[in-house]
């Protein structure tokens, strides 16, 4: 079993008494995806309004204190919804179709938040490191949505969606604890070069297995 795997079975025992809770008081994993992307725009709103009140070359640490503790706790919604889905009987076509669209929507505000912060700050390299995170983001979930709408299986590579909403929710956290802007910096960095590494990936995994089937 890889790590990831592991990791999140073990996530998934810790949720499992919050998540009978709920499909006990009848909660459906769509209300559980839209209040995850309302806490995640919440977190964009404090982004916004940290960028709106900046100095040039002057971060609020605690905006982004408060911003990566707002987007942990959202993304424990990324995690219940599927749950409800599964322990509750309740997994649907549009419901997978909902989550996803949802998804999109969560990680690119939250991304536009963080690169109208920086913008504000006087910081354009950094802003524009957070641009590139969100178009490696979008290509790599579009990609893969592409990829099985023919029949593929494309979920294939190092930087999904899990791992960019760690980066960016820790990244946050910690630069806002411990007062160093780099911390948050370096994990938009890594999310913007891997993403991107990352859709090039499936995009050449799928061309194979395209290739395979028409040699057939």
């Amino acid at each position: 079993m890889k790590l990831r795997d592991w990791i999140q079975q073990v996530v998934y025992k810790i949720i499992s008494p919050l998540v009978k809770g709920l499909v006990r008081m009848g909660v459906t994993p769509n209300m559980v995806t839209a209040t995850g992307c309302f806490v995640n725009v919440i977190a964009a709103g404090i982004y916004i309004y940290g960028g709106f009140n900046a100095s040039p070359f002057s971060f609020d640490y605690a905006i982004l204190t408060w911003s990566g503790i707002v987007l942990f706790f959202g993304s424990l919604f990324d995690m219940i919804d599927g749950q409800v889905a599964r322990v509750g009987n309740m997994a649907s076509v549009y419901g997978a179709m909902f989550d996803s669209v949802l998804d999109r929507y969560s990680e690119l505000i939250t991304l536009f938040g963080i690169c109208f912060y920086f913008f504000m700050c006087d910081q354009p390299v950094v802003a524009l490191i957070t641009f590139l995170a969100m178009i490696g983001s979008v290509m790599v979930s579009y990609i893969r949505a592409r990829a099985e709408g023919l029949g593929l299986k494309c979920d294939v590579g190092l930087m999904q969606r899990p791992e960019r909403i760690v980066l960016t929710s820790i990244g946050s956290l910690l630069s806002g604890i411990i007062g160093c802007i780099w911390i948050l910096v370096t994990a938009l960095a890594l999310i913007a070069l891997l993403s991107n590494i990352t859709a090039f990936y499936r995009l050449e995994y799928s061309r194979k297995q395209i290739s395979q089937k028409e040699g057939k």
